[in-house]
């Protein structure tokens, strides 16, 4: 087989062009003229033998299916290379760059703050960023290449994305500090115990379904006052007695914003608790610097719940 003939600038310029589906702006954040990456994917075209991008006069550029495929490789590809570059400037011997972490919404506030401290104390080179959003929205920033790895639950994952579990959370009920169950002394209580209570419910995709499955499972039928997509606001309108409510995460305190409290109380029903996974593209090779990110992840997990991690893989180093 002859070994291909085009260099890494033609790969780079190709790479902005499908990435922004337009040589202007591909040329704009390259810094170069609109001339030179057309010419350069032209070239690249040839070189390869198949049309990668489709002109569109009036409306940009468009992958082909070859062309997809290829920038799918290429992504992951290019990263490399700079990896490569950095390893050669820093003989190796330190973790440096970028890394865009992606994280479910709810997950943020308890995780992201103390992994980016941790983080940053051991490998204080790198510079983390963060892409929050709900479940689909960090699943297209893995597959756009917005983000390298990402911290999410573990449902409705395609074939397309890898993971591995890190930590599980089960669900827990919350009322207001002046309900009745709140004075109980052992803090647990049977869904079946709150049947003719109203539900406040946080309204995330796939999260409501979850969370309604759960008081479905028990032989209930919720009816749900409020929806909010606001974790904080579901615990505001619950310390103000309008139903209550399931979640996941556990803050430290029971004071909400509105400066009433809940109080949280562990379910005695057979519930299936929550996976946190890690989650990348599929057949992705880590950088060094979301190798290192996976780890902390892992360790960090293992602290808050020992015993978690037991069943966890390395499919990330």
């Amino acid at each position: 087989m002859t070994e291909p003939n085009f260099t890494l600038v033609q790969l780079r310029y190709f790479a902005a062009a499908a990435r922004h589906g337009s040589m202007t702006a591909a040329a704009r954040e390259l810094l170069v003229s609109q001339s030179a990456v057309s010419t350069a994917v032209s070239a690249l075209e040839k070189e390869l033998g198949v049309q990668l991008l489709i002109r569109q006069h009036a409306r940009g550029l468009a992958l082909t299916a070859a062309g997809r495929e290829f920038y799918q490789e290429l992504r992951g590809f290019l990263v490399h290379t700079a990896e490569l570059a950095e390893s050669a400037h820093r003989a190796g011997t330190e973790v440096v760059g970028r890394l865009t972490v992606g994280c479910f919404s709810t997950l943020v506030p308890f995780r992201i703050p103390g992994l980016l401290t941790a983080f940053a104390a051991e490998h204080p080179a790198v510079q983390v960023s963060v892409h929050e959003g709900e479940h689909a929205t960090i699943k297209r920033a893995l597959r756009s290449g917005d983000c390298e790895i990402a911290l999410m639950y573990g449902y409705d994952l395609d074939d397309d994305i890898d993971r591995q579990p890190v930590d599980k959370v089960p669900p827990y009920a919350i009322v207001a500090a002046d309900h009745p169950l709140a004075r109980r002394a052992s803090r647990r209580v049977r869904l079946a115990e709150l049947a003719d209570e109203p539900m406040v419910l946080l309204d995330l995709p796939h999260t409501a379904d979850y969370m309604q499955s759960i008081v479905s499972a028990s032989g209930i039928r919720p009816v749900i006052r409020h929806r909010t997509g606001g974790y904080e606001t579901v615990r505001c309108l619950v310390a103000h007695g309008l139903g209550f409510a399931l979640l996941n995460q556990a803050p430290v305190h029971d004071t909400t914003y509105s400066g009433r409290s809940v109080v949280a109380l562990e379910l005695e029903d057979e519930v299936a608790p929550l996976e946190v996974v890690l989650a990348w593209p599929r057949g992705a090779r880590l950088t060094r610097r979301a190798q290192c990110f996976a780890r902390l992840c892992r360790r960090t997990a293992a602290g808050r719940n020992p015993g978690a991690m037991s069943s966890a893989t390395a499919h990330a180093d």
